[in-house]
């Protein structure tokens, strides 16, 4: 569970300067440590009557139901006081990153090393030609054999053309190093996608899959970061779909 409550300051606490981690071992926010909320994006499996032209998944936006679910997050976020709203330039983590930054008074940075995994073919795709029914079975296909792959093998090697797995992690550990450099002591949520997360994460973590853990829509996983320290407090939070009724099956999807 991830706490609401701000960190709490002491009046007339002595500052040290001592840097060395056992002197913070917790990555304090008081002492300059980054606190980074990574969230998934709302649902974005379309209904017959919510395809976007283009047809391809990248180009959905949210779903009623993710819209829903991104309301949902929005109105939890607020009691943090971040401090700012980064997104993949994605249409589905934008509209979510929007939700969380409007009701935080924030605009939404956009970062596209924030990214979804850059996967080769896999699957039959729609074309132009496709009518909204079959378009919406061929996304939810592809998307199903998409998860075979990283629920069963943990990488993306297997599906041919797709981006290298130390190429992924340093993409993403970057991307978050530079939002943590721009935002010492503060609160910061990034939306971005479950492949993406779950790269990020096991690459703090040491752990060898590319996929190990299953991001639920408007999941939030939270971490601290100061340097070249990272460390993870919490995984795949959904108490807010709980709590609005929203915990549905499709929340993994």
């Amino acid at each position: 569970m991830i706490s609401d409550t701000p960190p709490a300051t002491v009046p007339g606490e002595p500052e040290s300067n001592d840097e060395s981690p056992a002197s913070d071992p917790f990555l304090s926010l008081k002492r300059g440590a980054t606190e980074l909320y990574l969230i998934r994006h709302g649902d974005a499996l379309p209904g017959d009557s919510e395809v976007a032209s283009g047809n391809s998944y990248d180009q959905q936006g949210l779903s009623d139901l993710g819209r829903r679910q991104a309301q949902a997050l929005a109105d939890r976020l607020p009691a943090l006081g971040l401090g700012a709203v980064y997104s993949s330039p994605i249409p589905r983590a934008r509209q979510t990153a929007d939700a969380v930054a409007a009701a935080s008074g924030l605009v939404t940075v956009i970062d596209d090393e924030l990214r979804e995994v850059g996967l080769g073919p896999i699957g039959q795709l729609p074309d132009s030609q496709t009518d909204a029914a079959a378009t919406v079975r061929l996304i939810r296909e592809r998307l199903l054999e998409i998860a075979r792959v990283a629920v069963l093998s943990g990488t993306w090697s297997s599906i041919p053309g797709s981006e290298p797995s130390a190429e992924l992690r340093r993409r993403l550990t970057a991307a978050i190093l530079r939002i943590v450099e721009r935002h010492p002591g503060q609160r910061v949520a990034v939306v971005s996608h479950g492949g993406a997360i779950n790269a990020y994460i096991a690459a703090i973590l040491g752990i060898d899959r590319d996929y190990f853990f299953p991001a639920a829509n408007t999941s939030v996983s939270m971490v601290r970061v100061k340097g070249q320290r990272q460390m993870l407090f919490a995984l795949n939070d959904i108490s807010h779909l709980r709590e609005a009724n929203l915990l549905t099956s499709d929340a993994m999807s």
